[in-house]
């Protein structure tokens, strides 16, 4: 099939977006590519194209469970087959996806770039035809960008295992170091890279000095119709603000990742089905979800760096039709953006003082718990250690970007099962224990011969109803043959997860790197600032000033952003009050008339421009008019 044919029939499109096209066929000349395109510009196109054009399994290296979950269902939808590798899978579901990989006709392999340092996917991926490597959110190998991870910095290394194997990094926003910075550690060859403008013509952008935000915000979204995000910091204020609305007869609701997976994906639900008109989150909202009809964005809270701003305002008018993308800022907001930048860098004391507490937290030793899993909950694990919980969330986040642990708080694990024996071992193990056989005969009648080659999905409940049981036997029951090495039972979890990156190190001993941290620090702090510029500027263009922060060379003013609305109010008040005075000047010397020399002499100490484009509106509404010897004179 040709690419136009795998765009048509799997996704419905005739033509490609643009650039998609170009960026398909530099994959298809095995070059290797980094693309540069705004969010909702149809990333994902650029790799799950050429790679459905190419012979092998495409390995997708991407930060987001969610994310990944997302787009492998997504895929698999479209009769796509797809799968994903991350934390809290069991060992024997990974070794089948891998297998899939390997002898079956899995086509898309989504990992997290920590899986790329575990020697079964090592080892498996050289077994495989691995047909190309694609980095999705690839500024996050860069210590220079706004979301640095270090396990993005193993991926050339893994590349070593598939030399031949092209690469594609893909990004939304990137500044020109960043970009550089991609390239090198990515050990890009001689490297295609296509960039889109970051200019969205149908995106209005505003910046408002507001202290009274609720009340400006009510009168966004009663302007205007059609649905919308507000983004907020906390998760309180989620629920504060979509009360609020509420009673103000706006249809609202809220998202933050401390919710249920059921409600998220409720909520989720009926905001993409406009049961919901607006939806009041925290940034965990909106990565991976497909809307194309938001017509507004509001930030109640300047965001941490403009990369961050960009990809949530940039989730307004995905149709291309006019949106607006609305920051609500007071003074103080500005300051404590900077207090708490300072505050999300803790001293090494505290990083070593709270390892630790997760250490006995979790009950691991040391050089213990590589890649395991473990329920986390903050508030319990604070009151236990004695821990500030501001500082102890800060310390958290840093010891994630050391490598050492992941916190993945937006985590649903419904229960599963596998067996491990087989139709003979288990036929003698039924006859050996009869007491077993009629509850493992109903497992098999309800989950079929699935369940031992696979994880299956269970129900409990359901188990419990066609058992004539109550739902506590059920796991029971489950637990006991997990016990006896007949099927392997894993709960359900949704619960927010701790996963340990490497073995666990001895607290007082852990590498940290201080001058690393200082480094962060700072930039961190740069990049607060050029958000700051952003939102206080007064006369720039706001497409022309994200431009210029991303590399880009400014191209026209938008028009339709604050400052340009407020210019052209500003022009058109200054043109009006000229006109009137060139009338005047022109009246007084009507016969002979005024030479343009005069003109220009009279009005010295005004903007030249201003007054040639005067002059060329009164001539071109023939208000004005020249006379046979060139002079300028009033129409009659």
């Amino acid at each position: 099939m040709t690419i136009r044919q795998i765009l048509q029939q799997f996704w419905g499109y005739n033509s490609f977006r643009p650039m998609q096209e170009d960026v398909v066929n530099a994959v298809l000349d095995r070059q290797d590519t980094l693309v540069l395109m705004p969010t909702g510009g149809g990333k994902s196109l650029c790799f799950q194209v050429p790679a459905l054009a190419m012979k092998g399994v495409c390995i997708v290296v991407t930060p987001l469970i969610a994310l990944m979950k997302d787009q492998v269902e997504q895929l698999r939808k479209r009769g796509i087959p797809a799968a994903a590798i991350y934390s809290g899978m069991h060992y024997r579901e990974i070794d089948s996806t891998l297998d899939n990989c390997i002898y079956g006709n899995t086509k898309f392999l989504y990992v997290s770039p920590e899986r790329l340092r575990t020697e079964i996917l090592i080892e498996r991926a050289k077994q495989m035809t691995v047909c190309l490597l694609a980095v999705d959110e690839a500024h996050c190998i860069s210590a220079w960008g706004y979301d640095f991870r270090p396990p993005y910095l193993q991926i050339a290394e893994f590349r070593e295992l598939i030399p031949d194997t092209p690469i594609i990094a893909l990004t939304a926003s990137a500044t020109p170091e960043v970009q550089t910075d991609i390239q090198e550690k990515l050990v890009l060859r001689n490297p295609q890279v296509f960039r889109q403008t970051f200019a969205r013509p149908n995106l209005s952008y505003s910046a408002v000095l507001e202290e009274n935000k609720e009340a400006r915000l009510l009168r966004v979204l009663q302007n205007v119709p059609g649905c919308g995000i507000v983004y907020v910091r906390s998760r309180k204020q989620t629920q504060y603000v979509a009360q609020w609305l509420s009673r103000q007869g706006i249809s609202a609701d809220f998202y933050h990742a401390g919710l249920t997976t059921q409600q998220r994906t409720q909520k989720q639900d009926d905001w993409i089905q406009d049961r919901v008109r607006v939806m009041v989150a925290t940034n965990a909202f909106g990565m991976g979800i497909d809307k194309p009809d938001v017509r507004v964005v509001v930030h109640l809270d300047v965001p941490d760096s403009l990369e961050a701003y960009y990809q949530e305002a940039g989730r307004g008018g995905r149709d291309g039709q006019k949106a607006y993308a609305v920051m609500l800022y007071t003074n103080s907001d500005l300051e404590n953006l900077r207090f708490r930048t300072e505050q999300l860098y803790q001293p090494v004391e505290m990083l070593r003082r709270v390892y630790q507490a997760v250490a006995n937290y979790t009950a691991v030793p040391v050089g213990g718990g590589l890649y395991n899993s473990y329920d986390f909950d903050l508030a319990t694990f604070t009151s236990t250690f004695n821990l500030p919980p501001q500082e102890t969330h800060y310390a958290l986040k840093q010891l994630q970007l050391e490598g050492l642990i992941e916190l993945s708080e937006n985590y649903f694990h419904p229960s599963r099962l596998l067996m491990v024996l087989d139709n003979r071992q288990l036929y003698e193990f039924q006859v050996m224990n009869p007491r077993f056989d009629p509850f493992l005969k109903l497992v098999l009648r309800m989950y079929g011969g699935e369940a031992f080659t696979d994880f299956v999905t269970i129900s409990e409940s359901a188990l419990a109803r066609a058992f004539l049981v109550n739902q506590t036997e059920i796991v029971s029951l489950l637990e006991q043959l997990h016990q006896r090495n007949v099927v392997v039972y894993e709960k359900q979890k949704d619960k927010p997860q701790l996963t340990y990156l490497t073995p666990r190190l001895d607290a007082p001993t852990l590498p940290i790197n201080v001058q690393e941290l200082t480094r962060r620090k700072e930039l961190a702090l740069r990049k607060v600032q050029a958000a700051i510029i952003y939102t206080e500027h007064p006369t720039q263009c706001r497409t022309r000033l994200l431009q210029s922060y991303f590399g880009e060379k400014p191209g026209e003013a938008c028009g339709i952003c604050d400052n340009c609305i407020k210019n052209r109010k500003k022009h058109d008040t200054v043109s009006s009050a000229m006109r009137d005075q060139v009338r005047e000047y022109v009246a007084l010397a009507n016969g002979p008339g005024v030479s343009p020399k005069q003109l220009a002499h009279y009005f010295s100490q005004t903007d030249s421009d201003t007054l040639a484009q005067t002059i060329k509106q009164m001539l071109a509404e023939e208000e004005i008019r020249y006379t046979k010897n060139g002079n300028l004179t009033l129409n009659q």
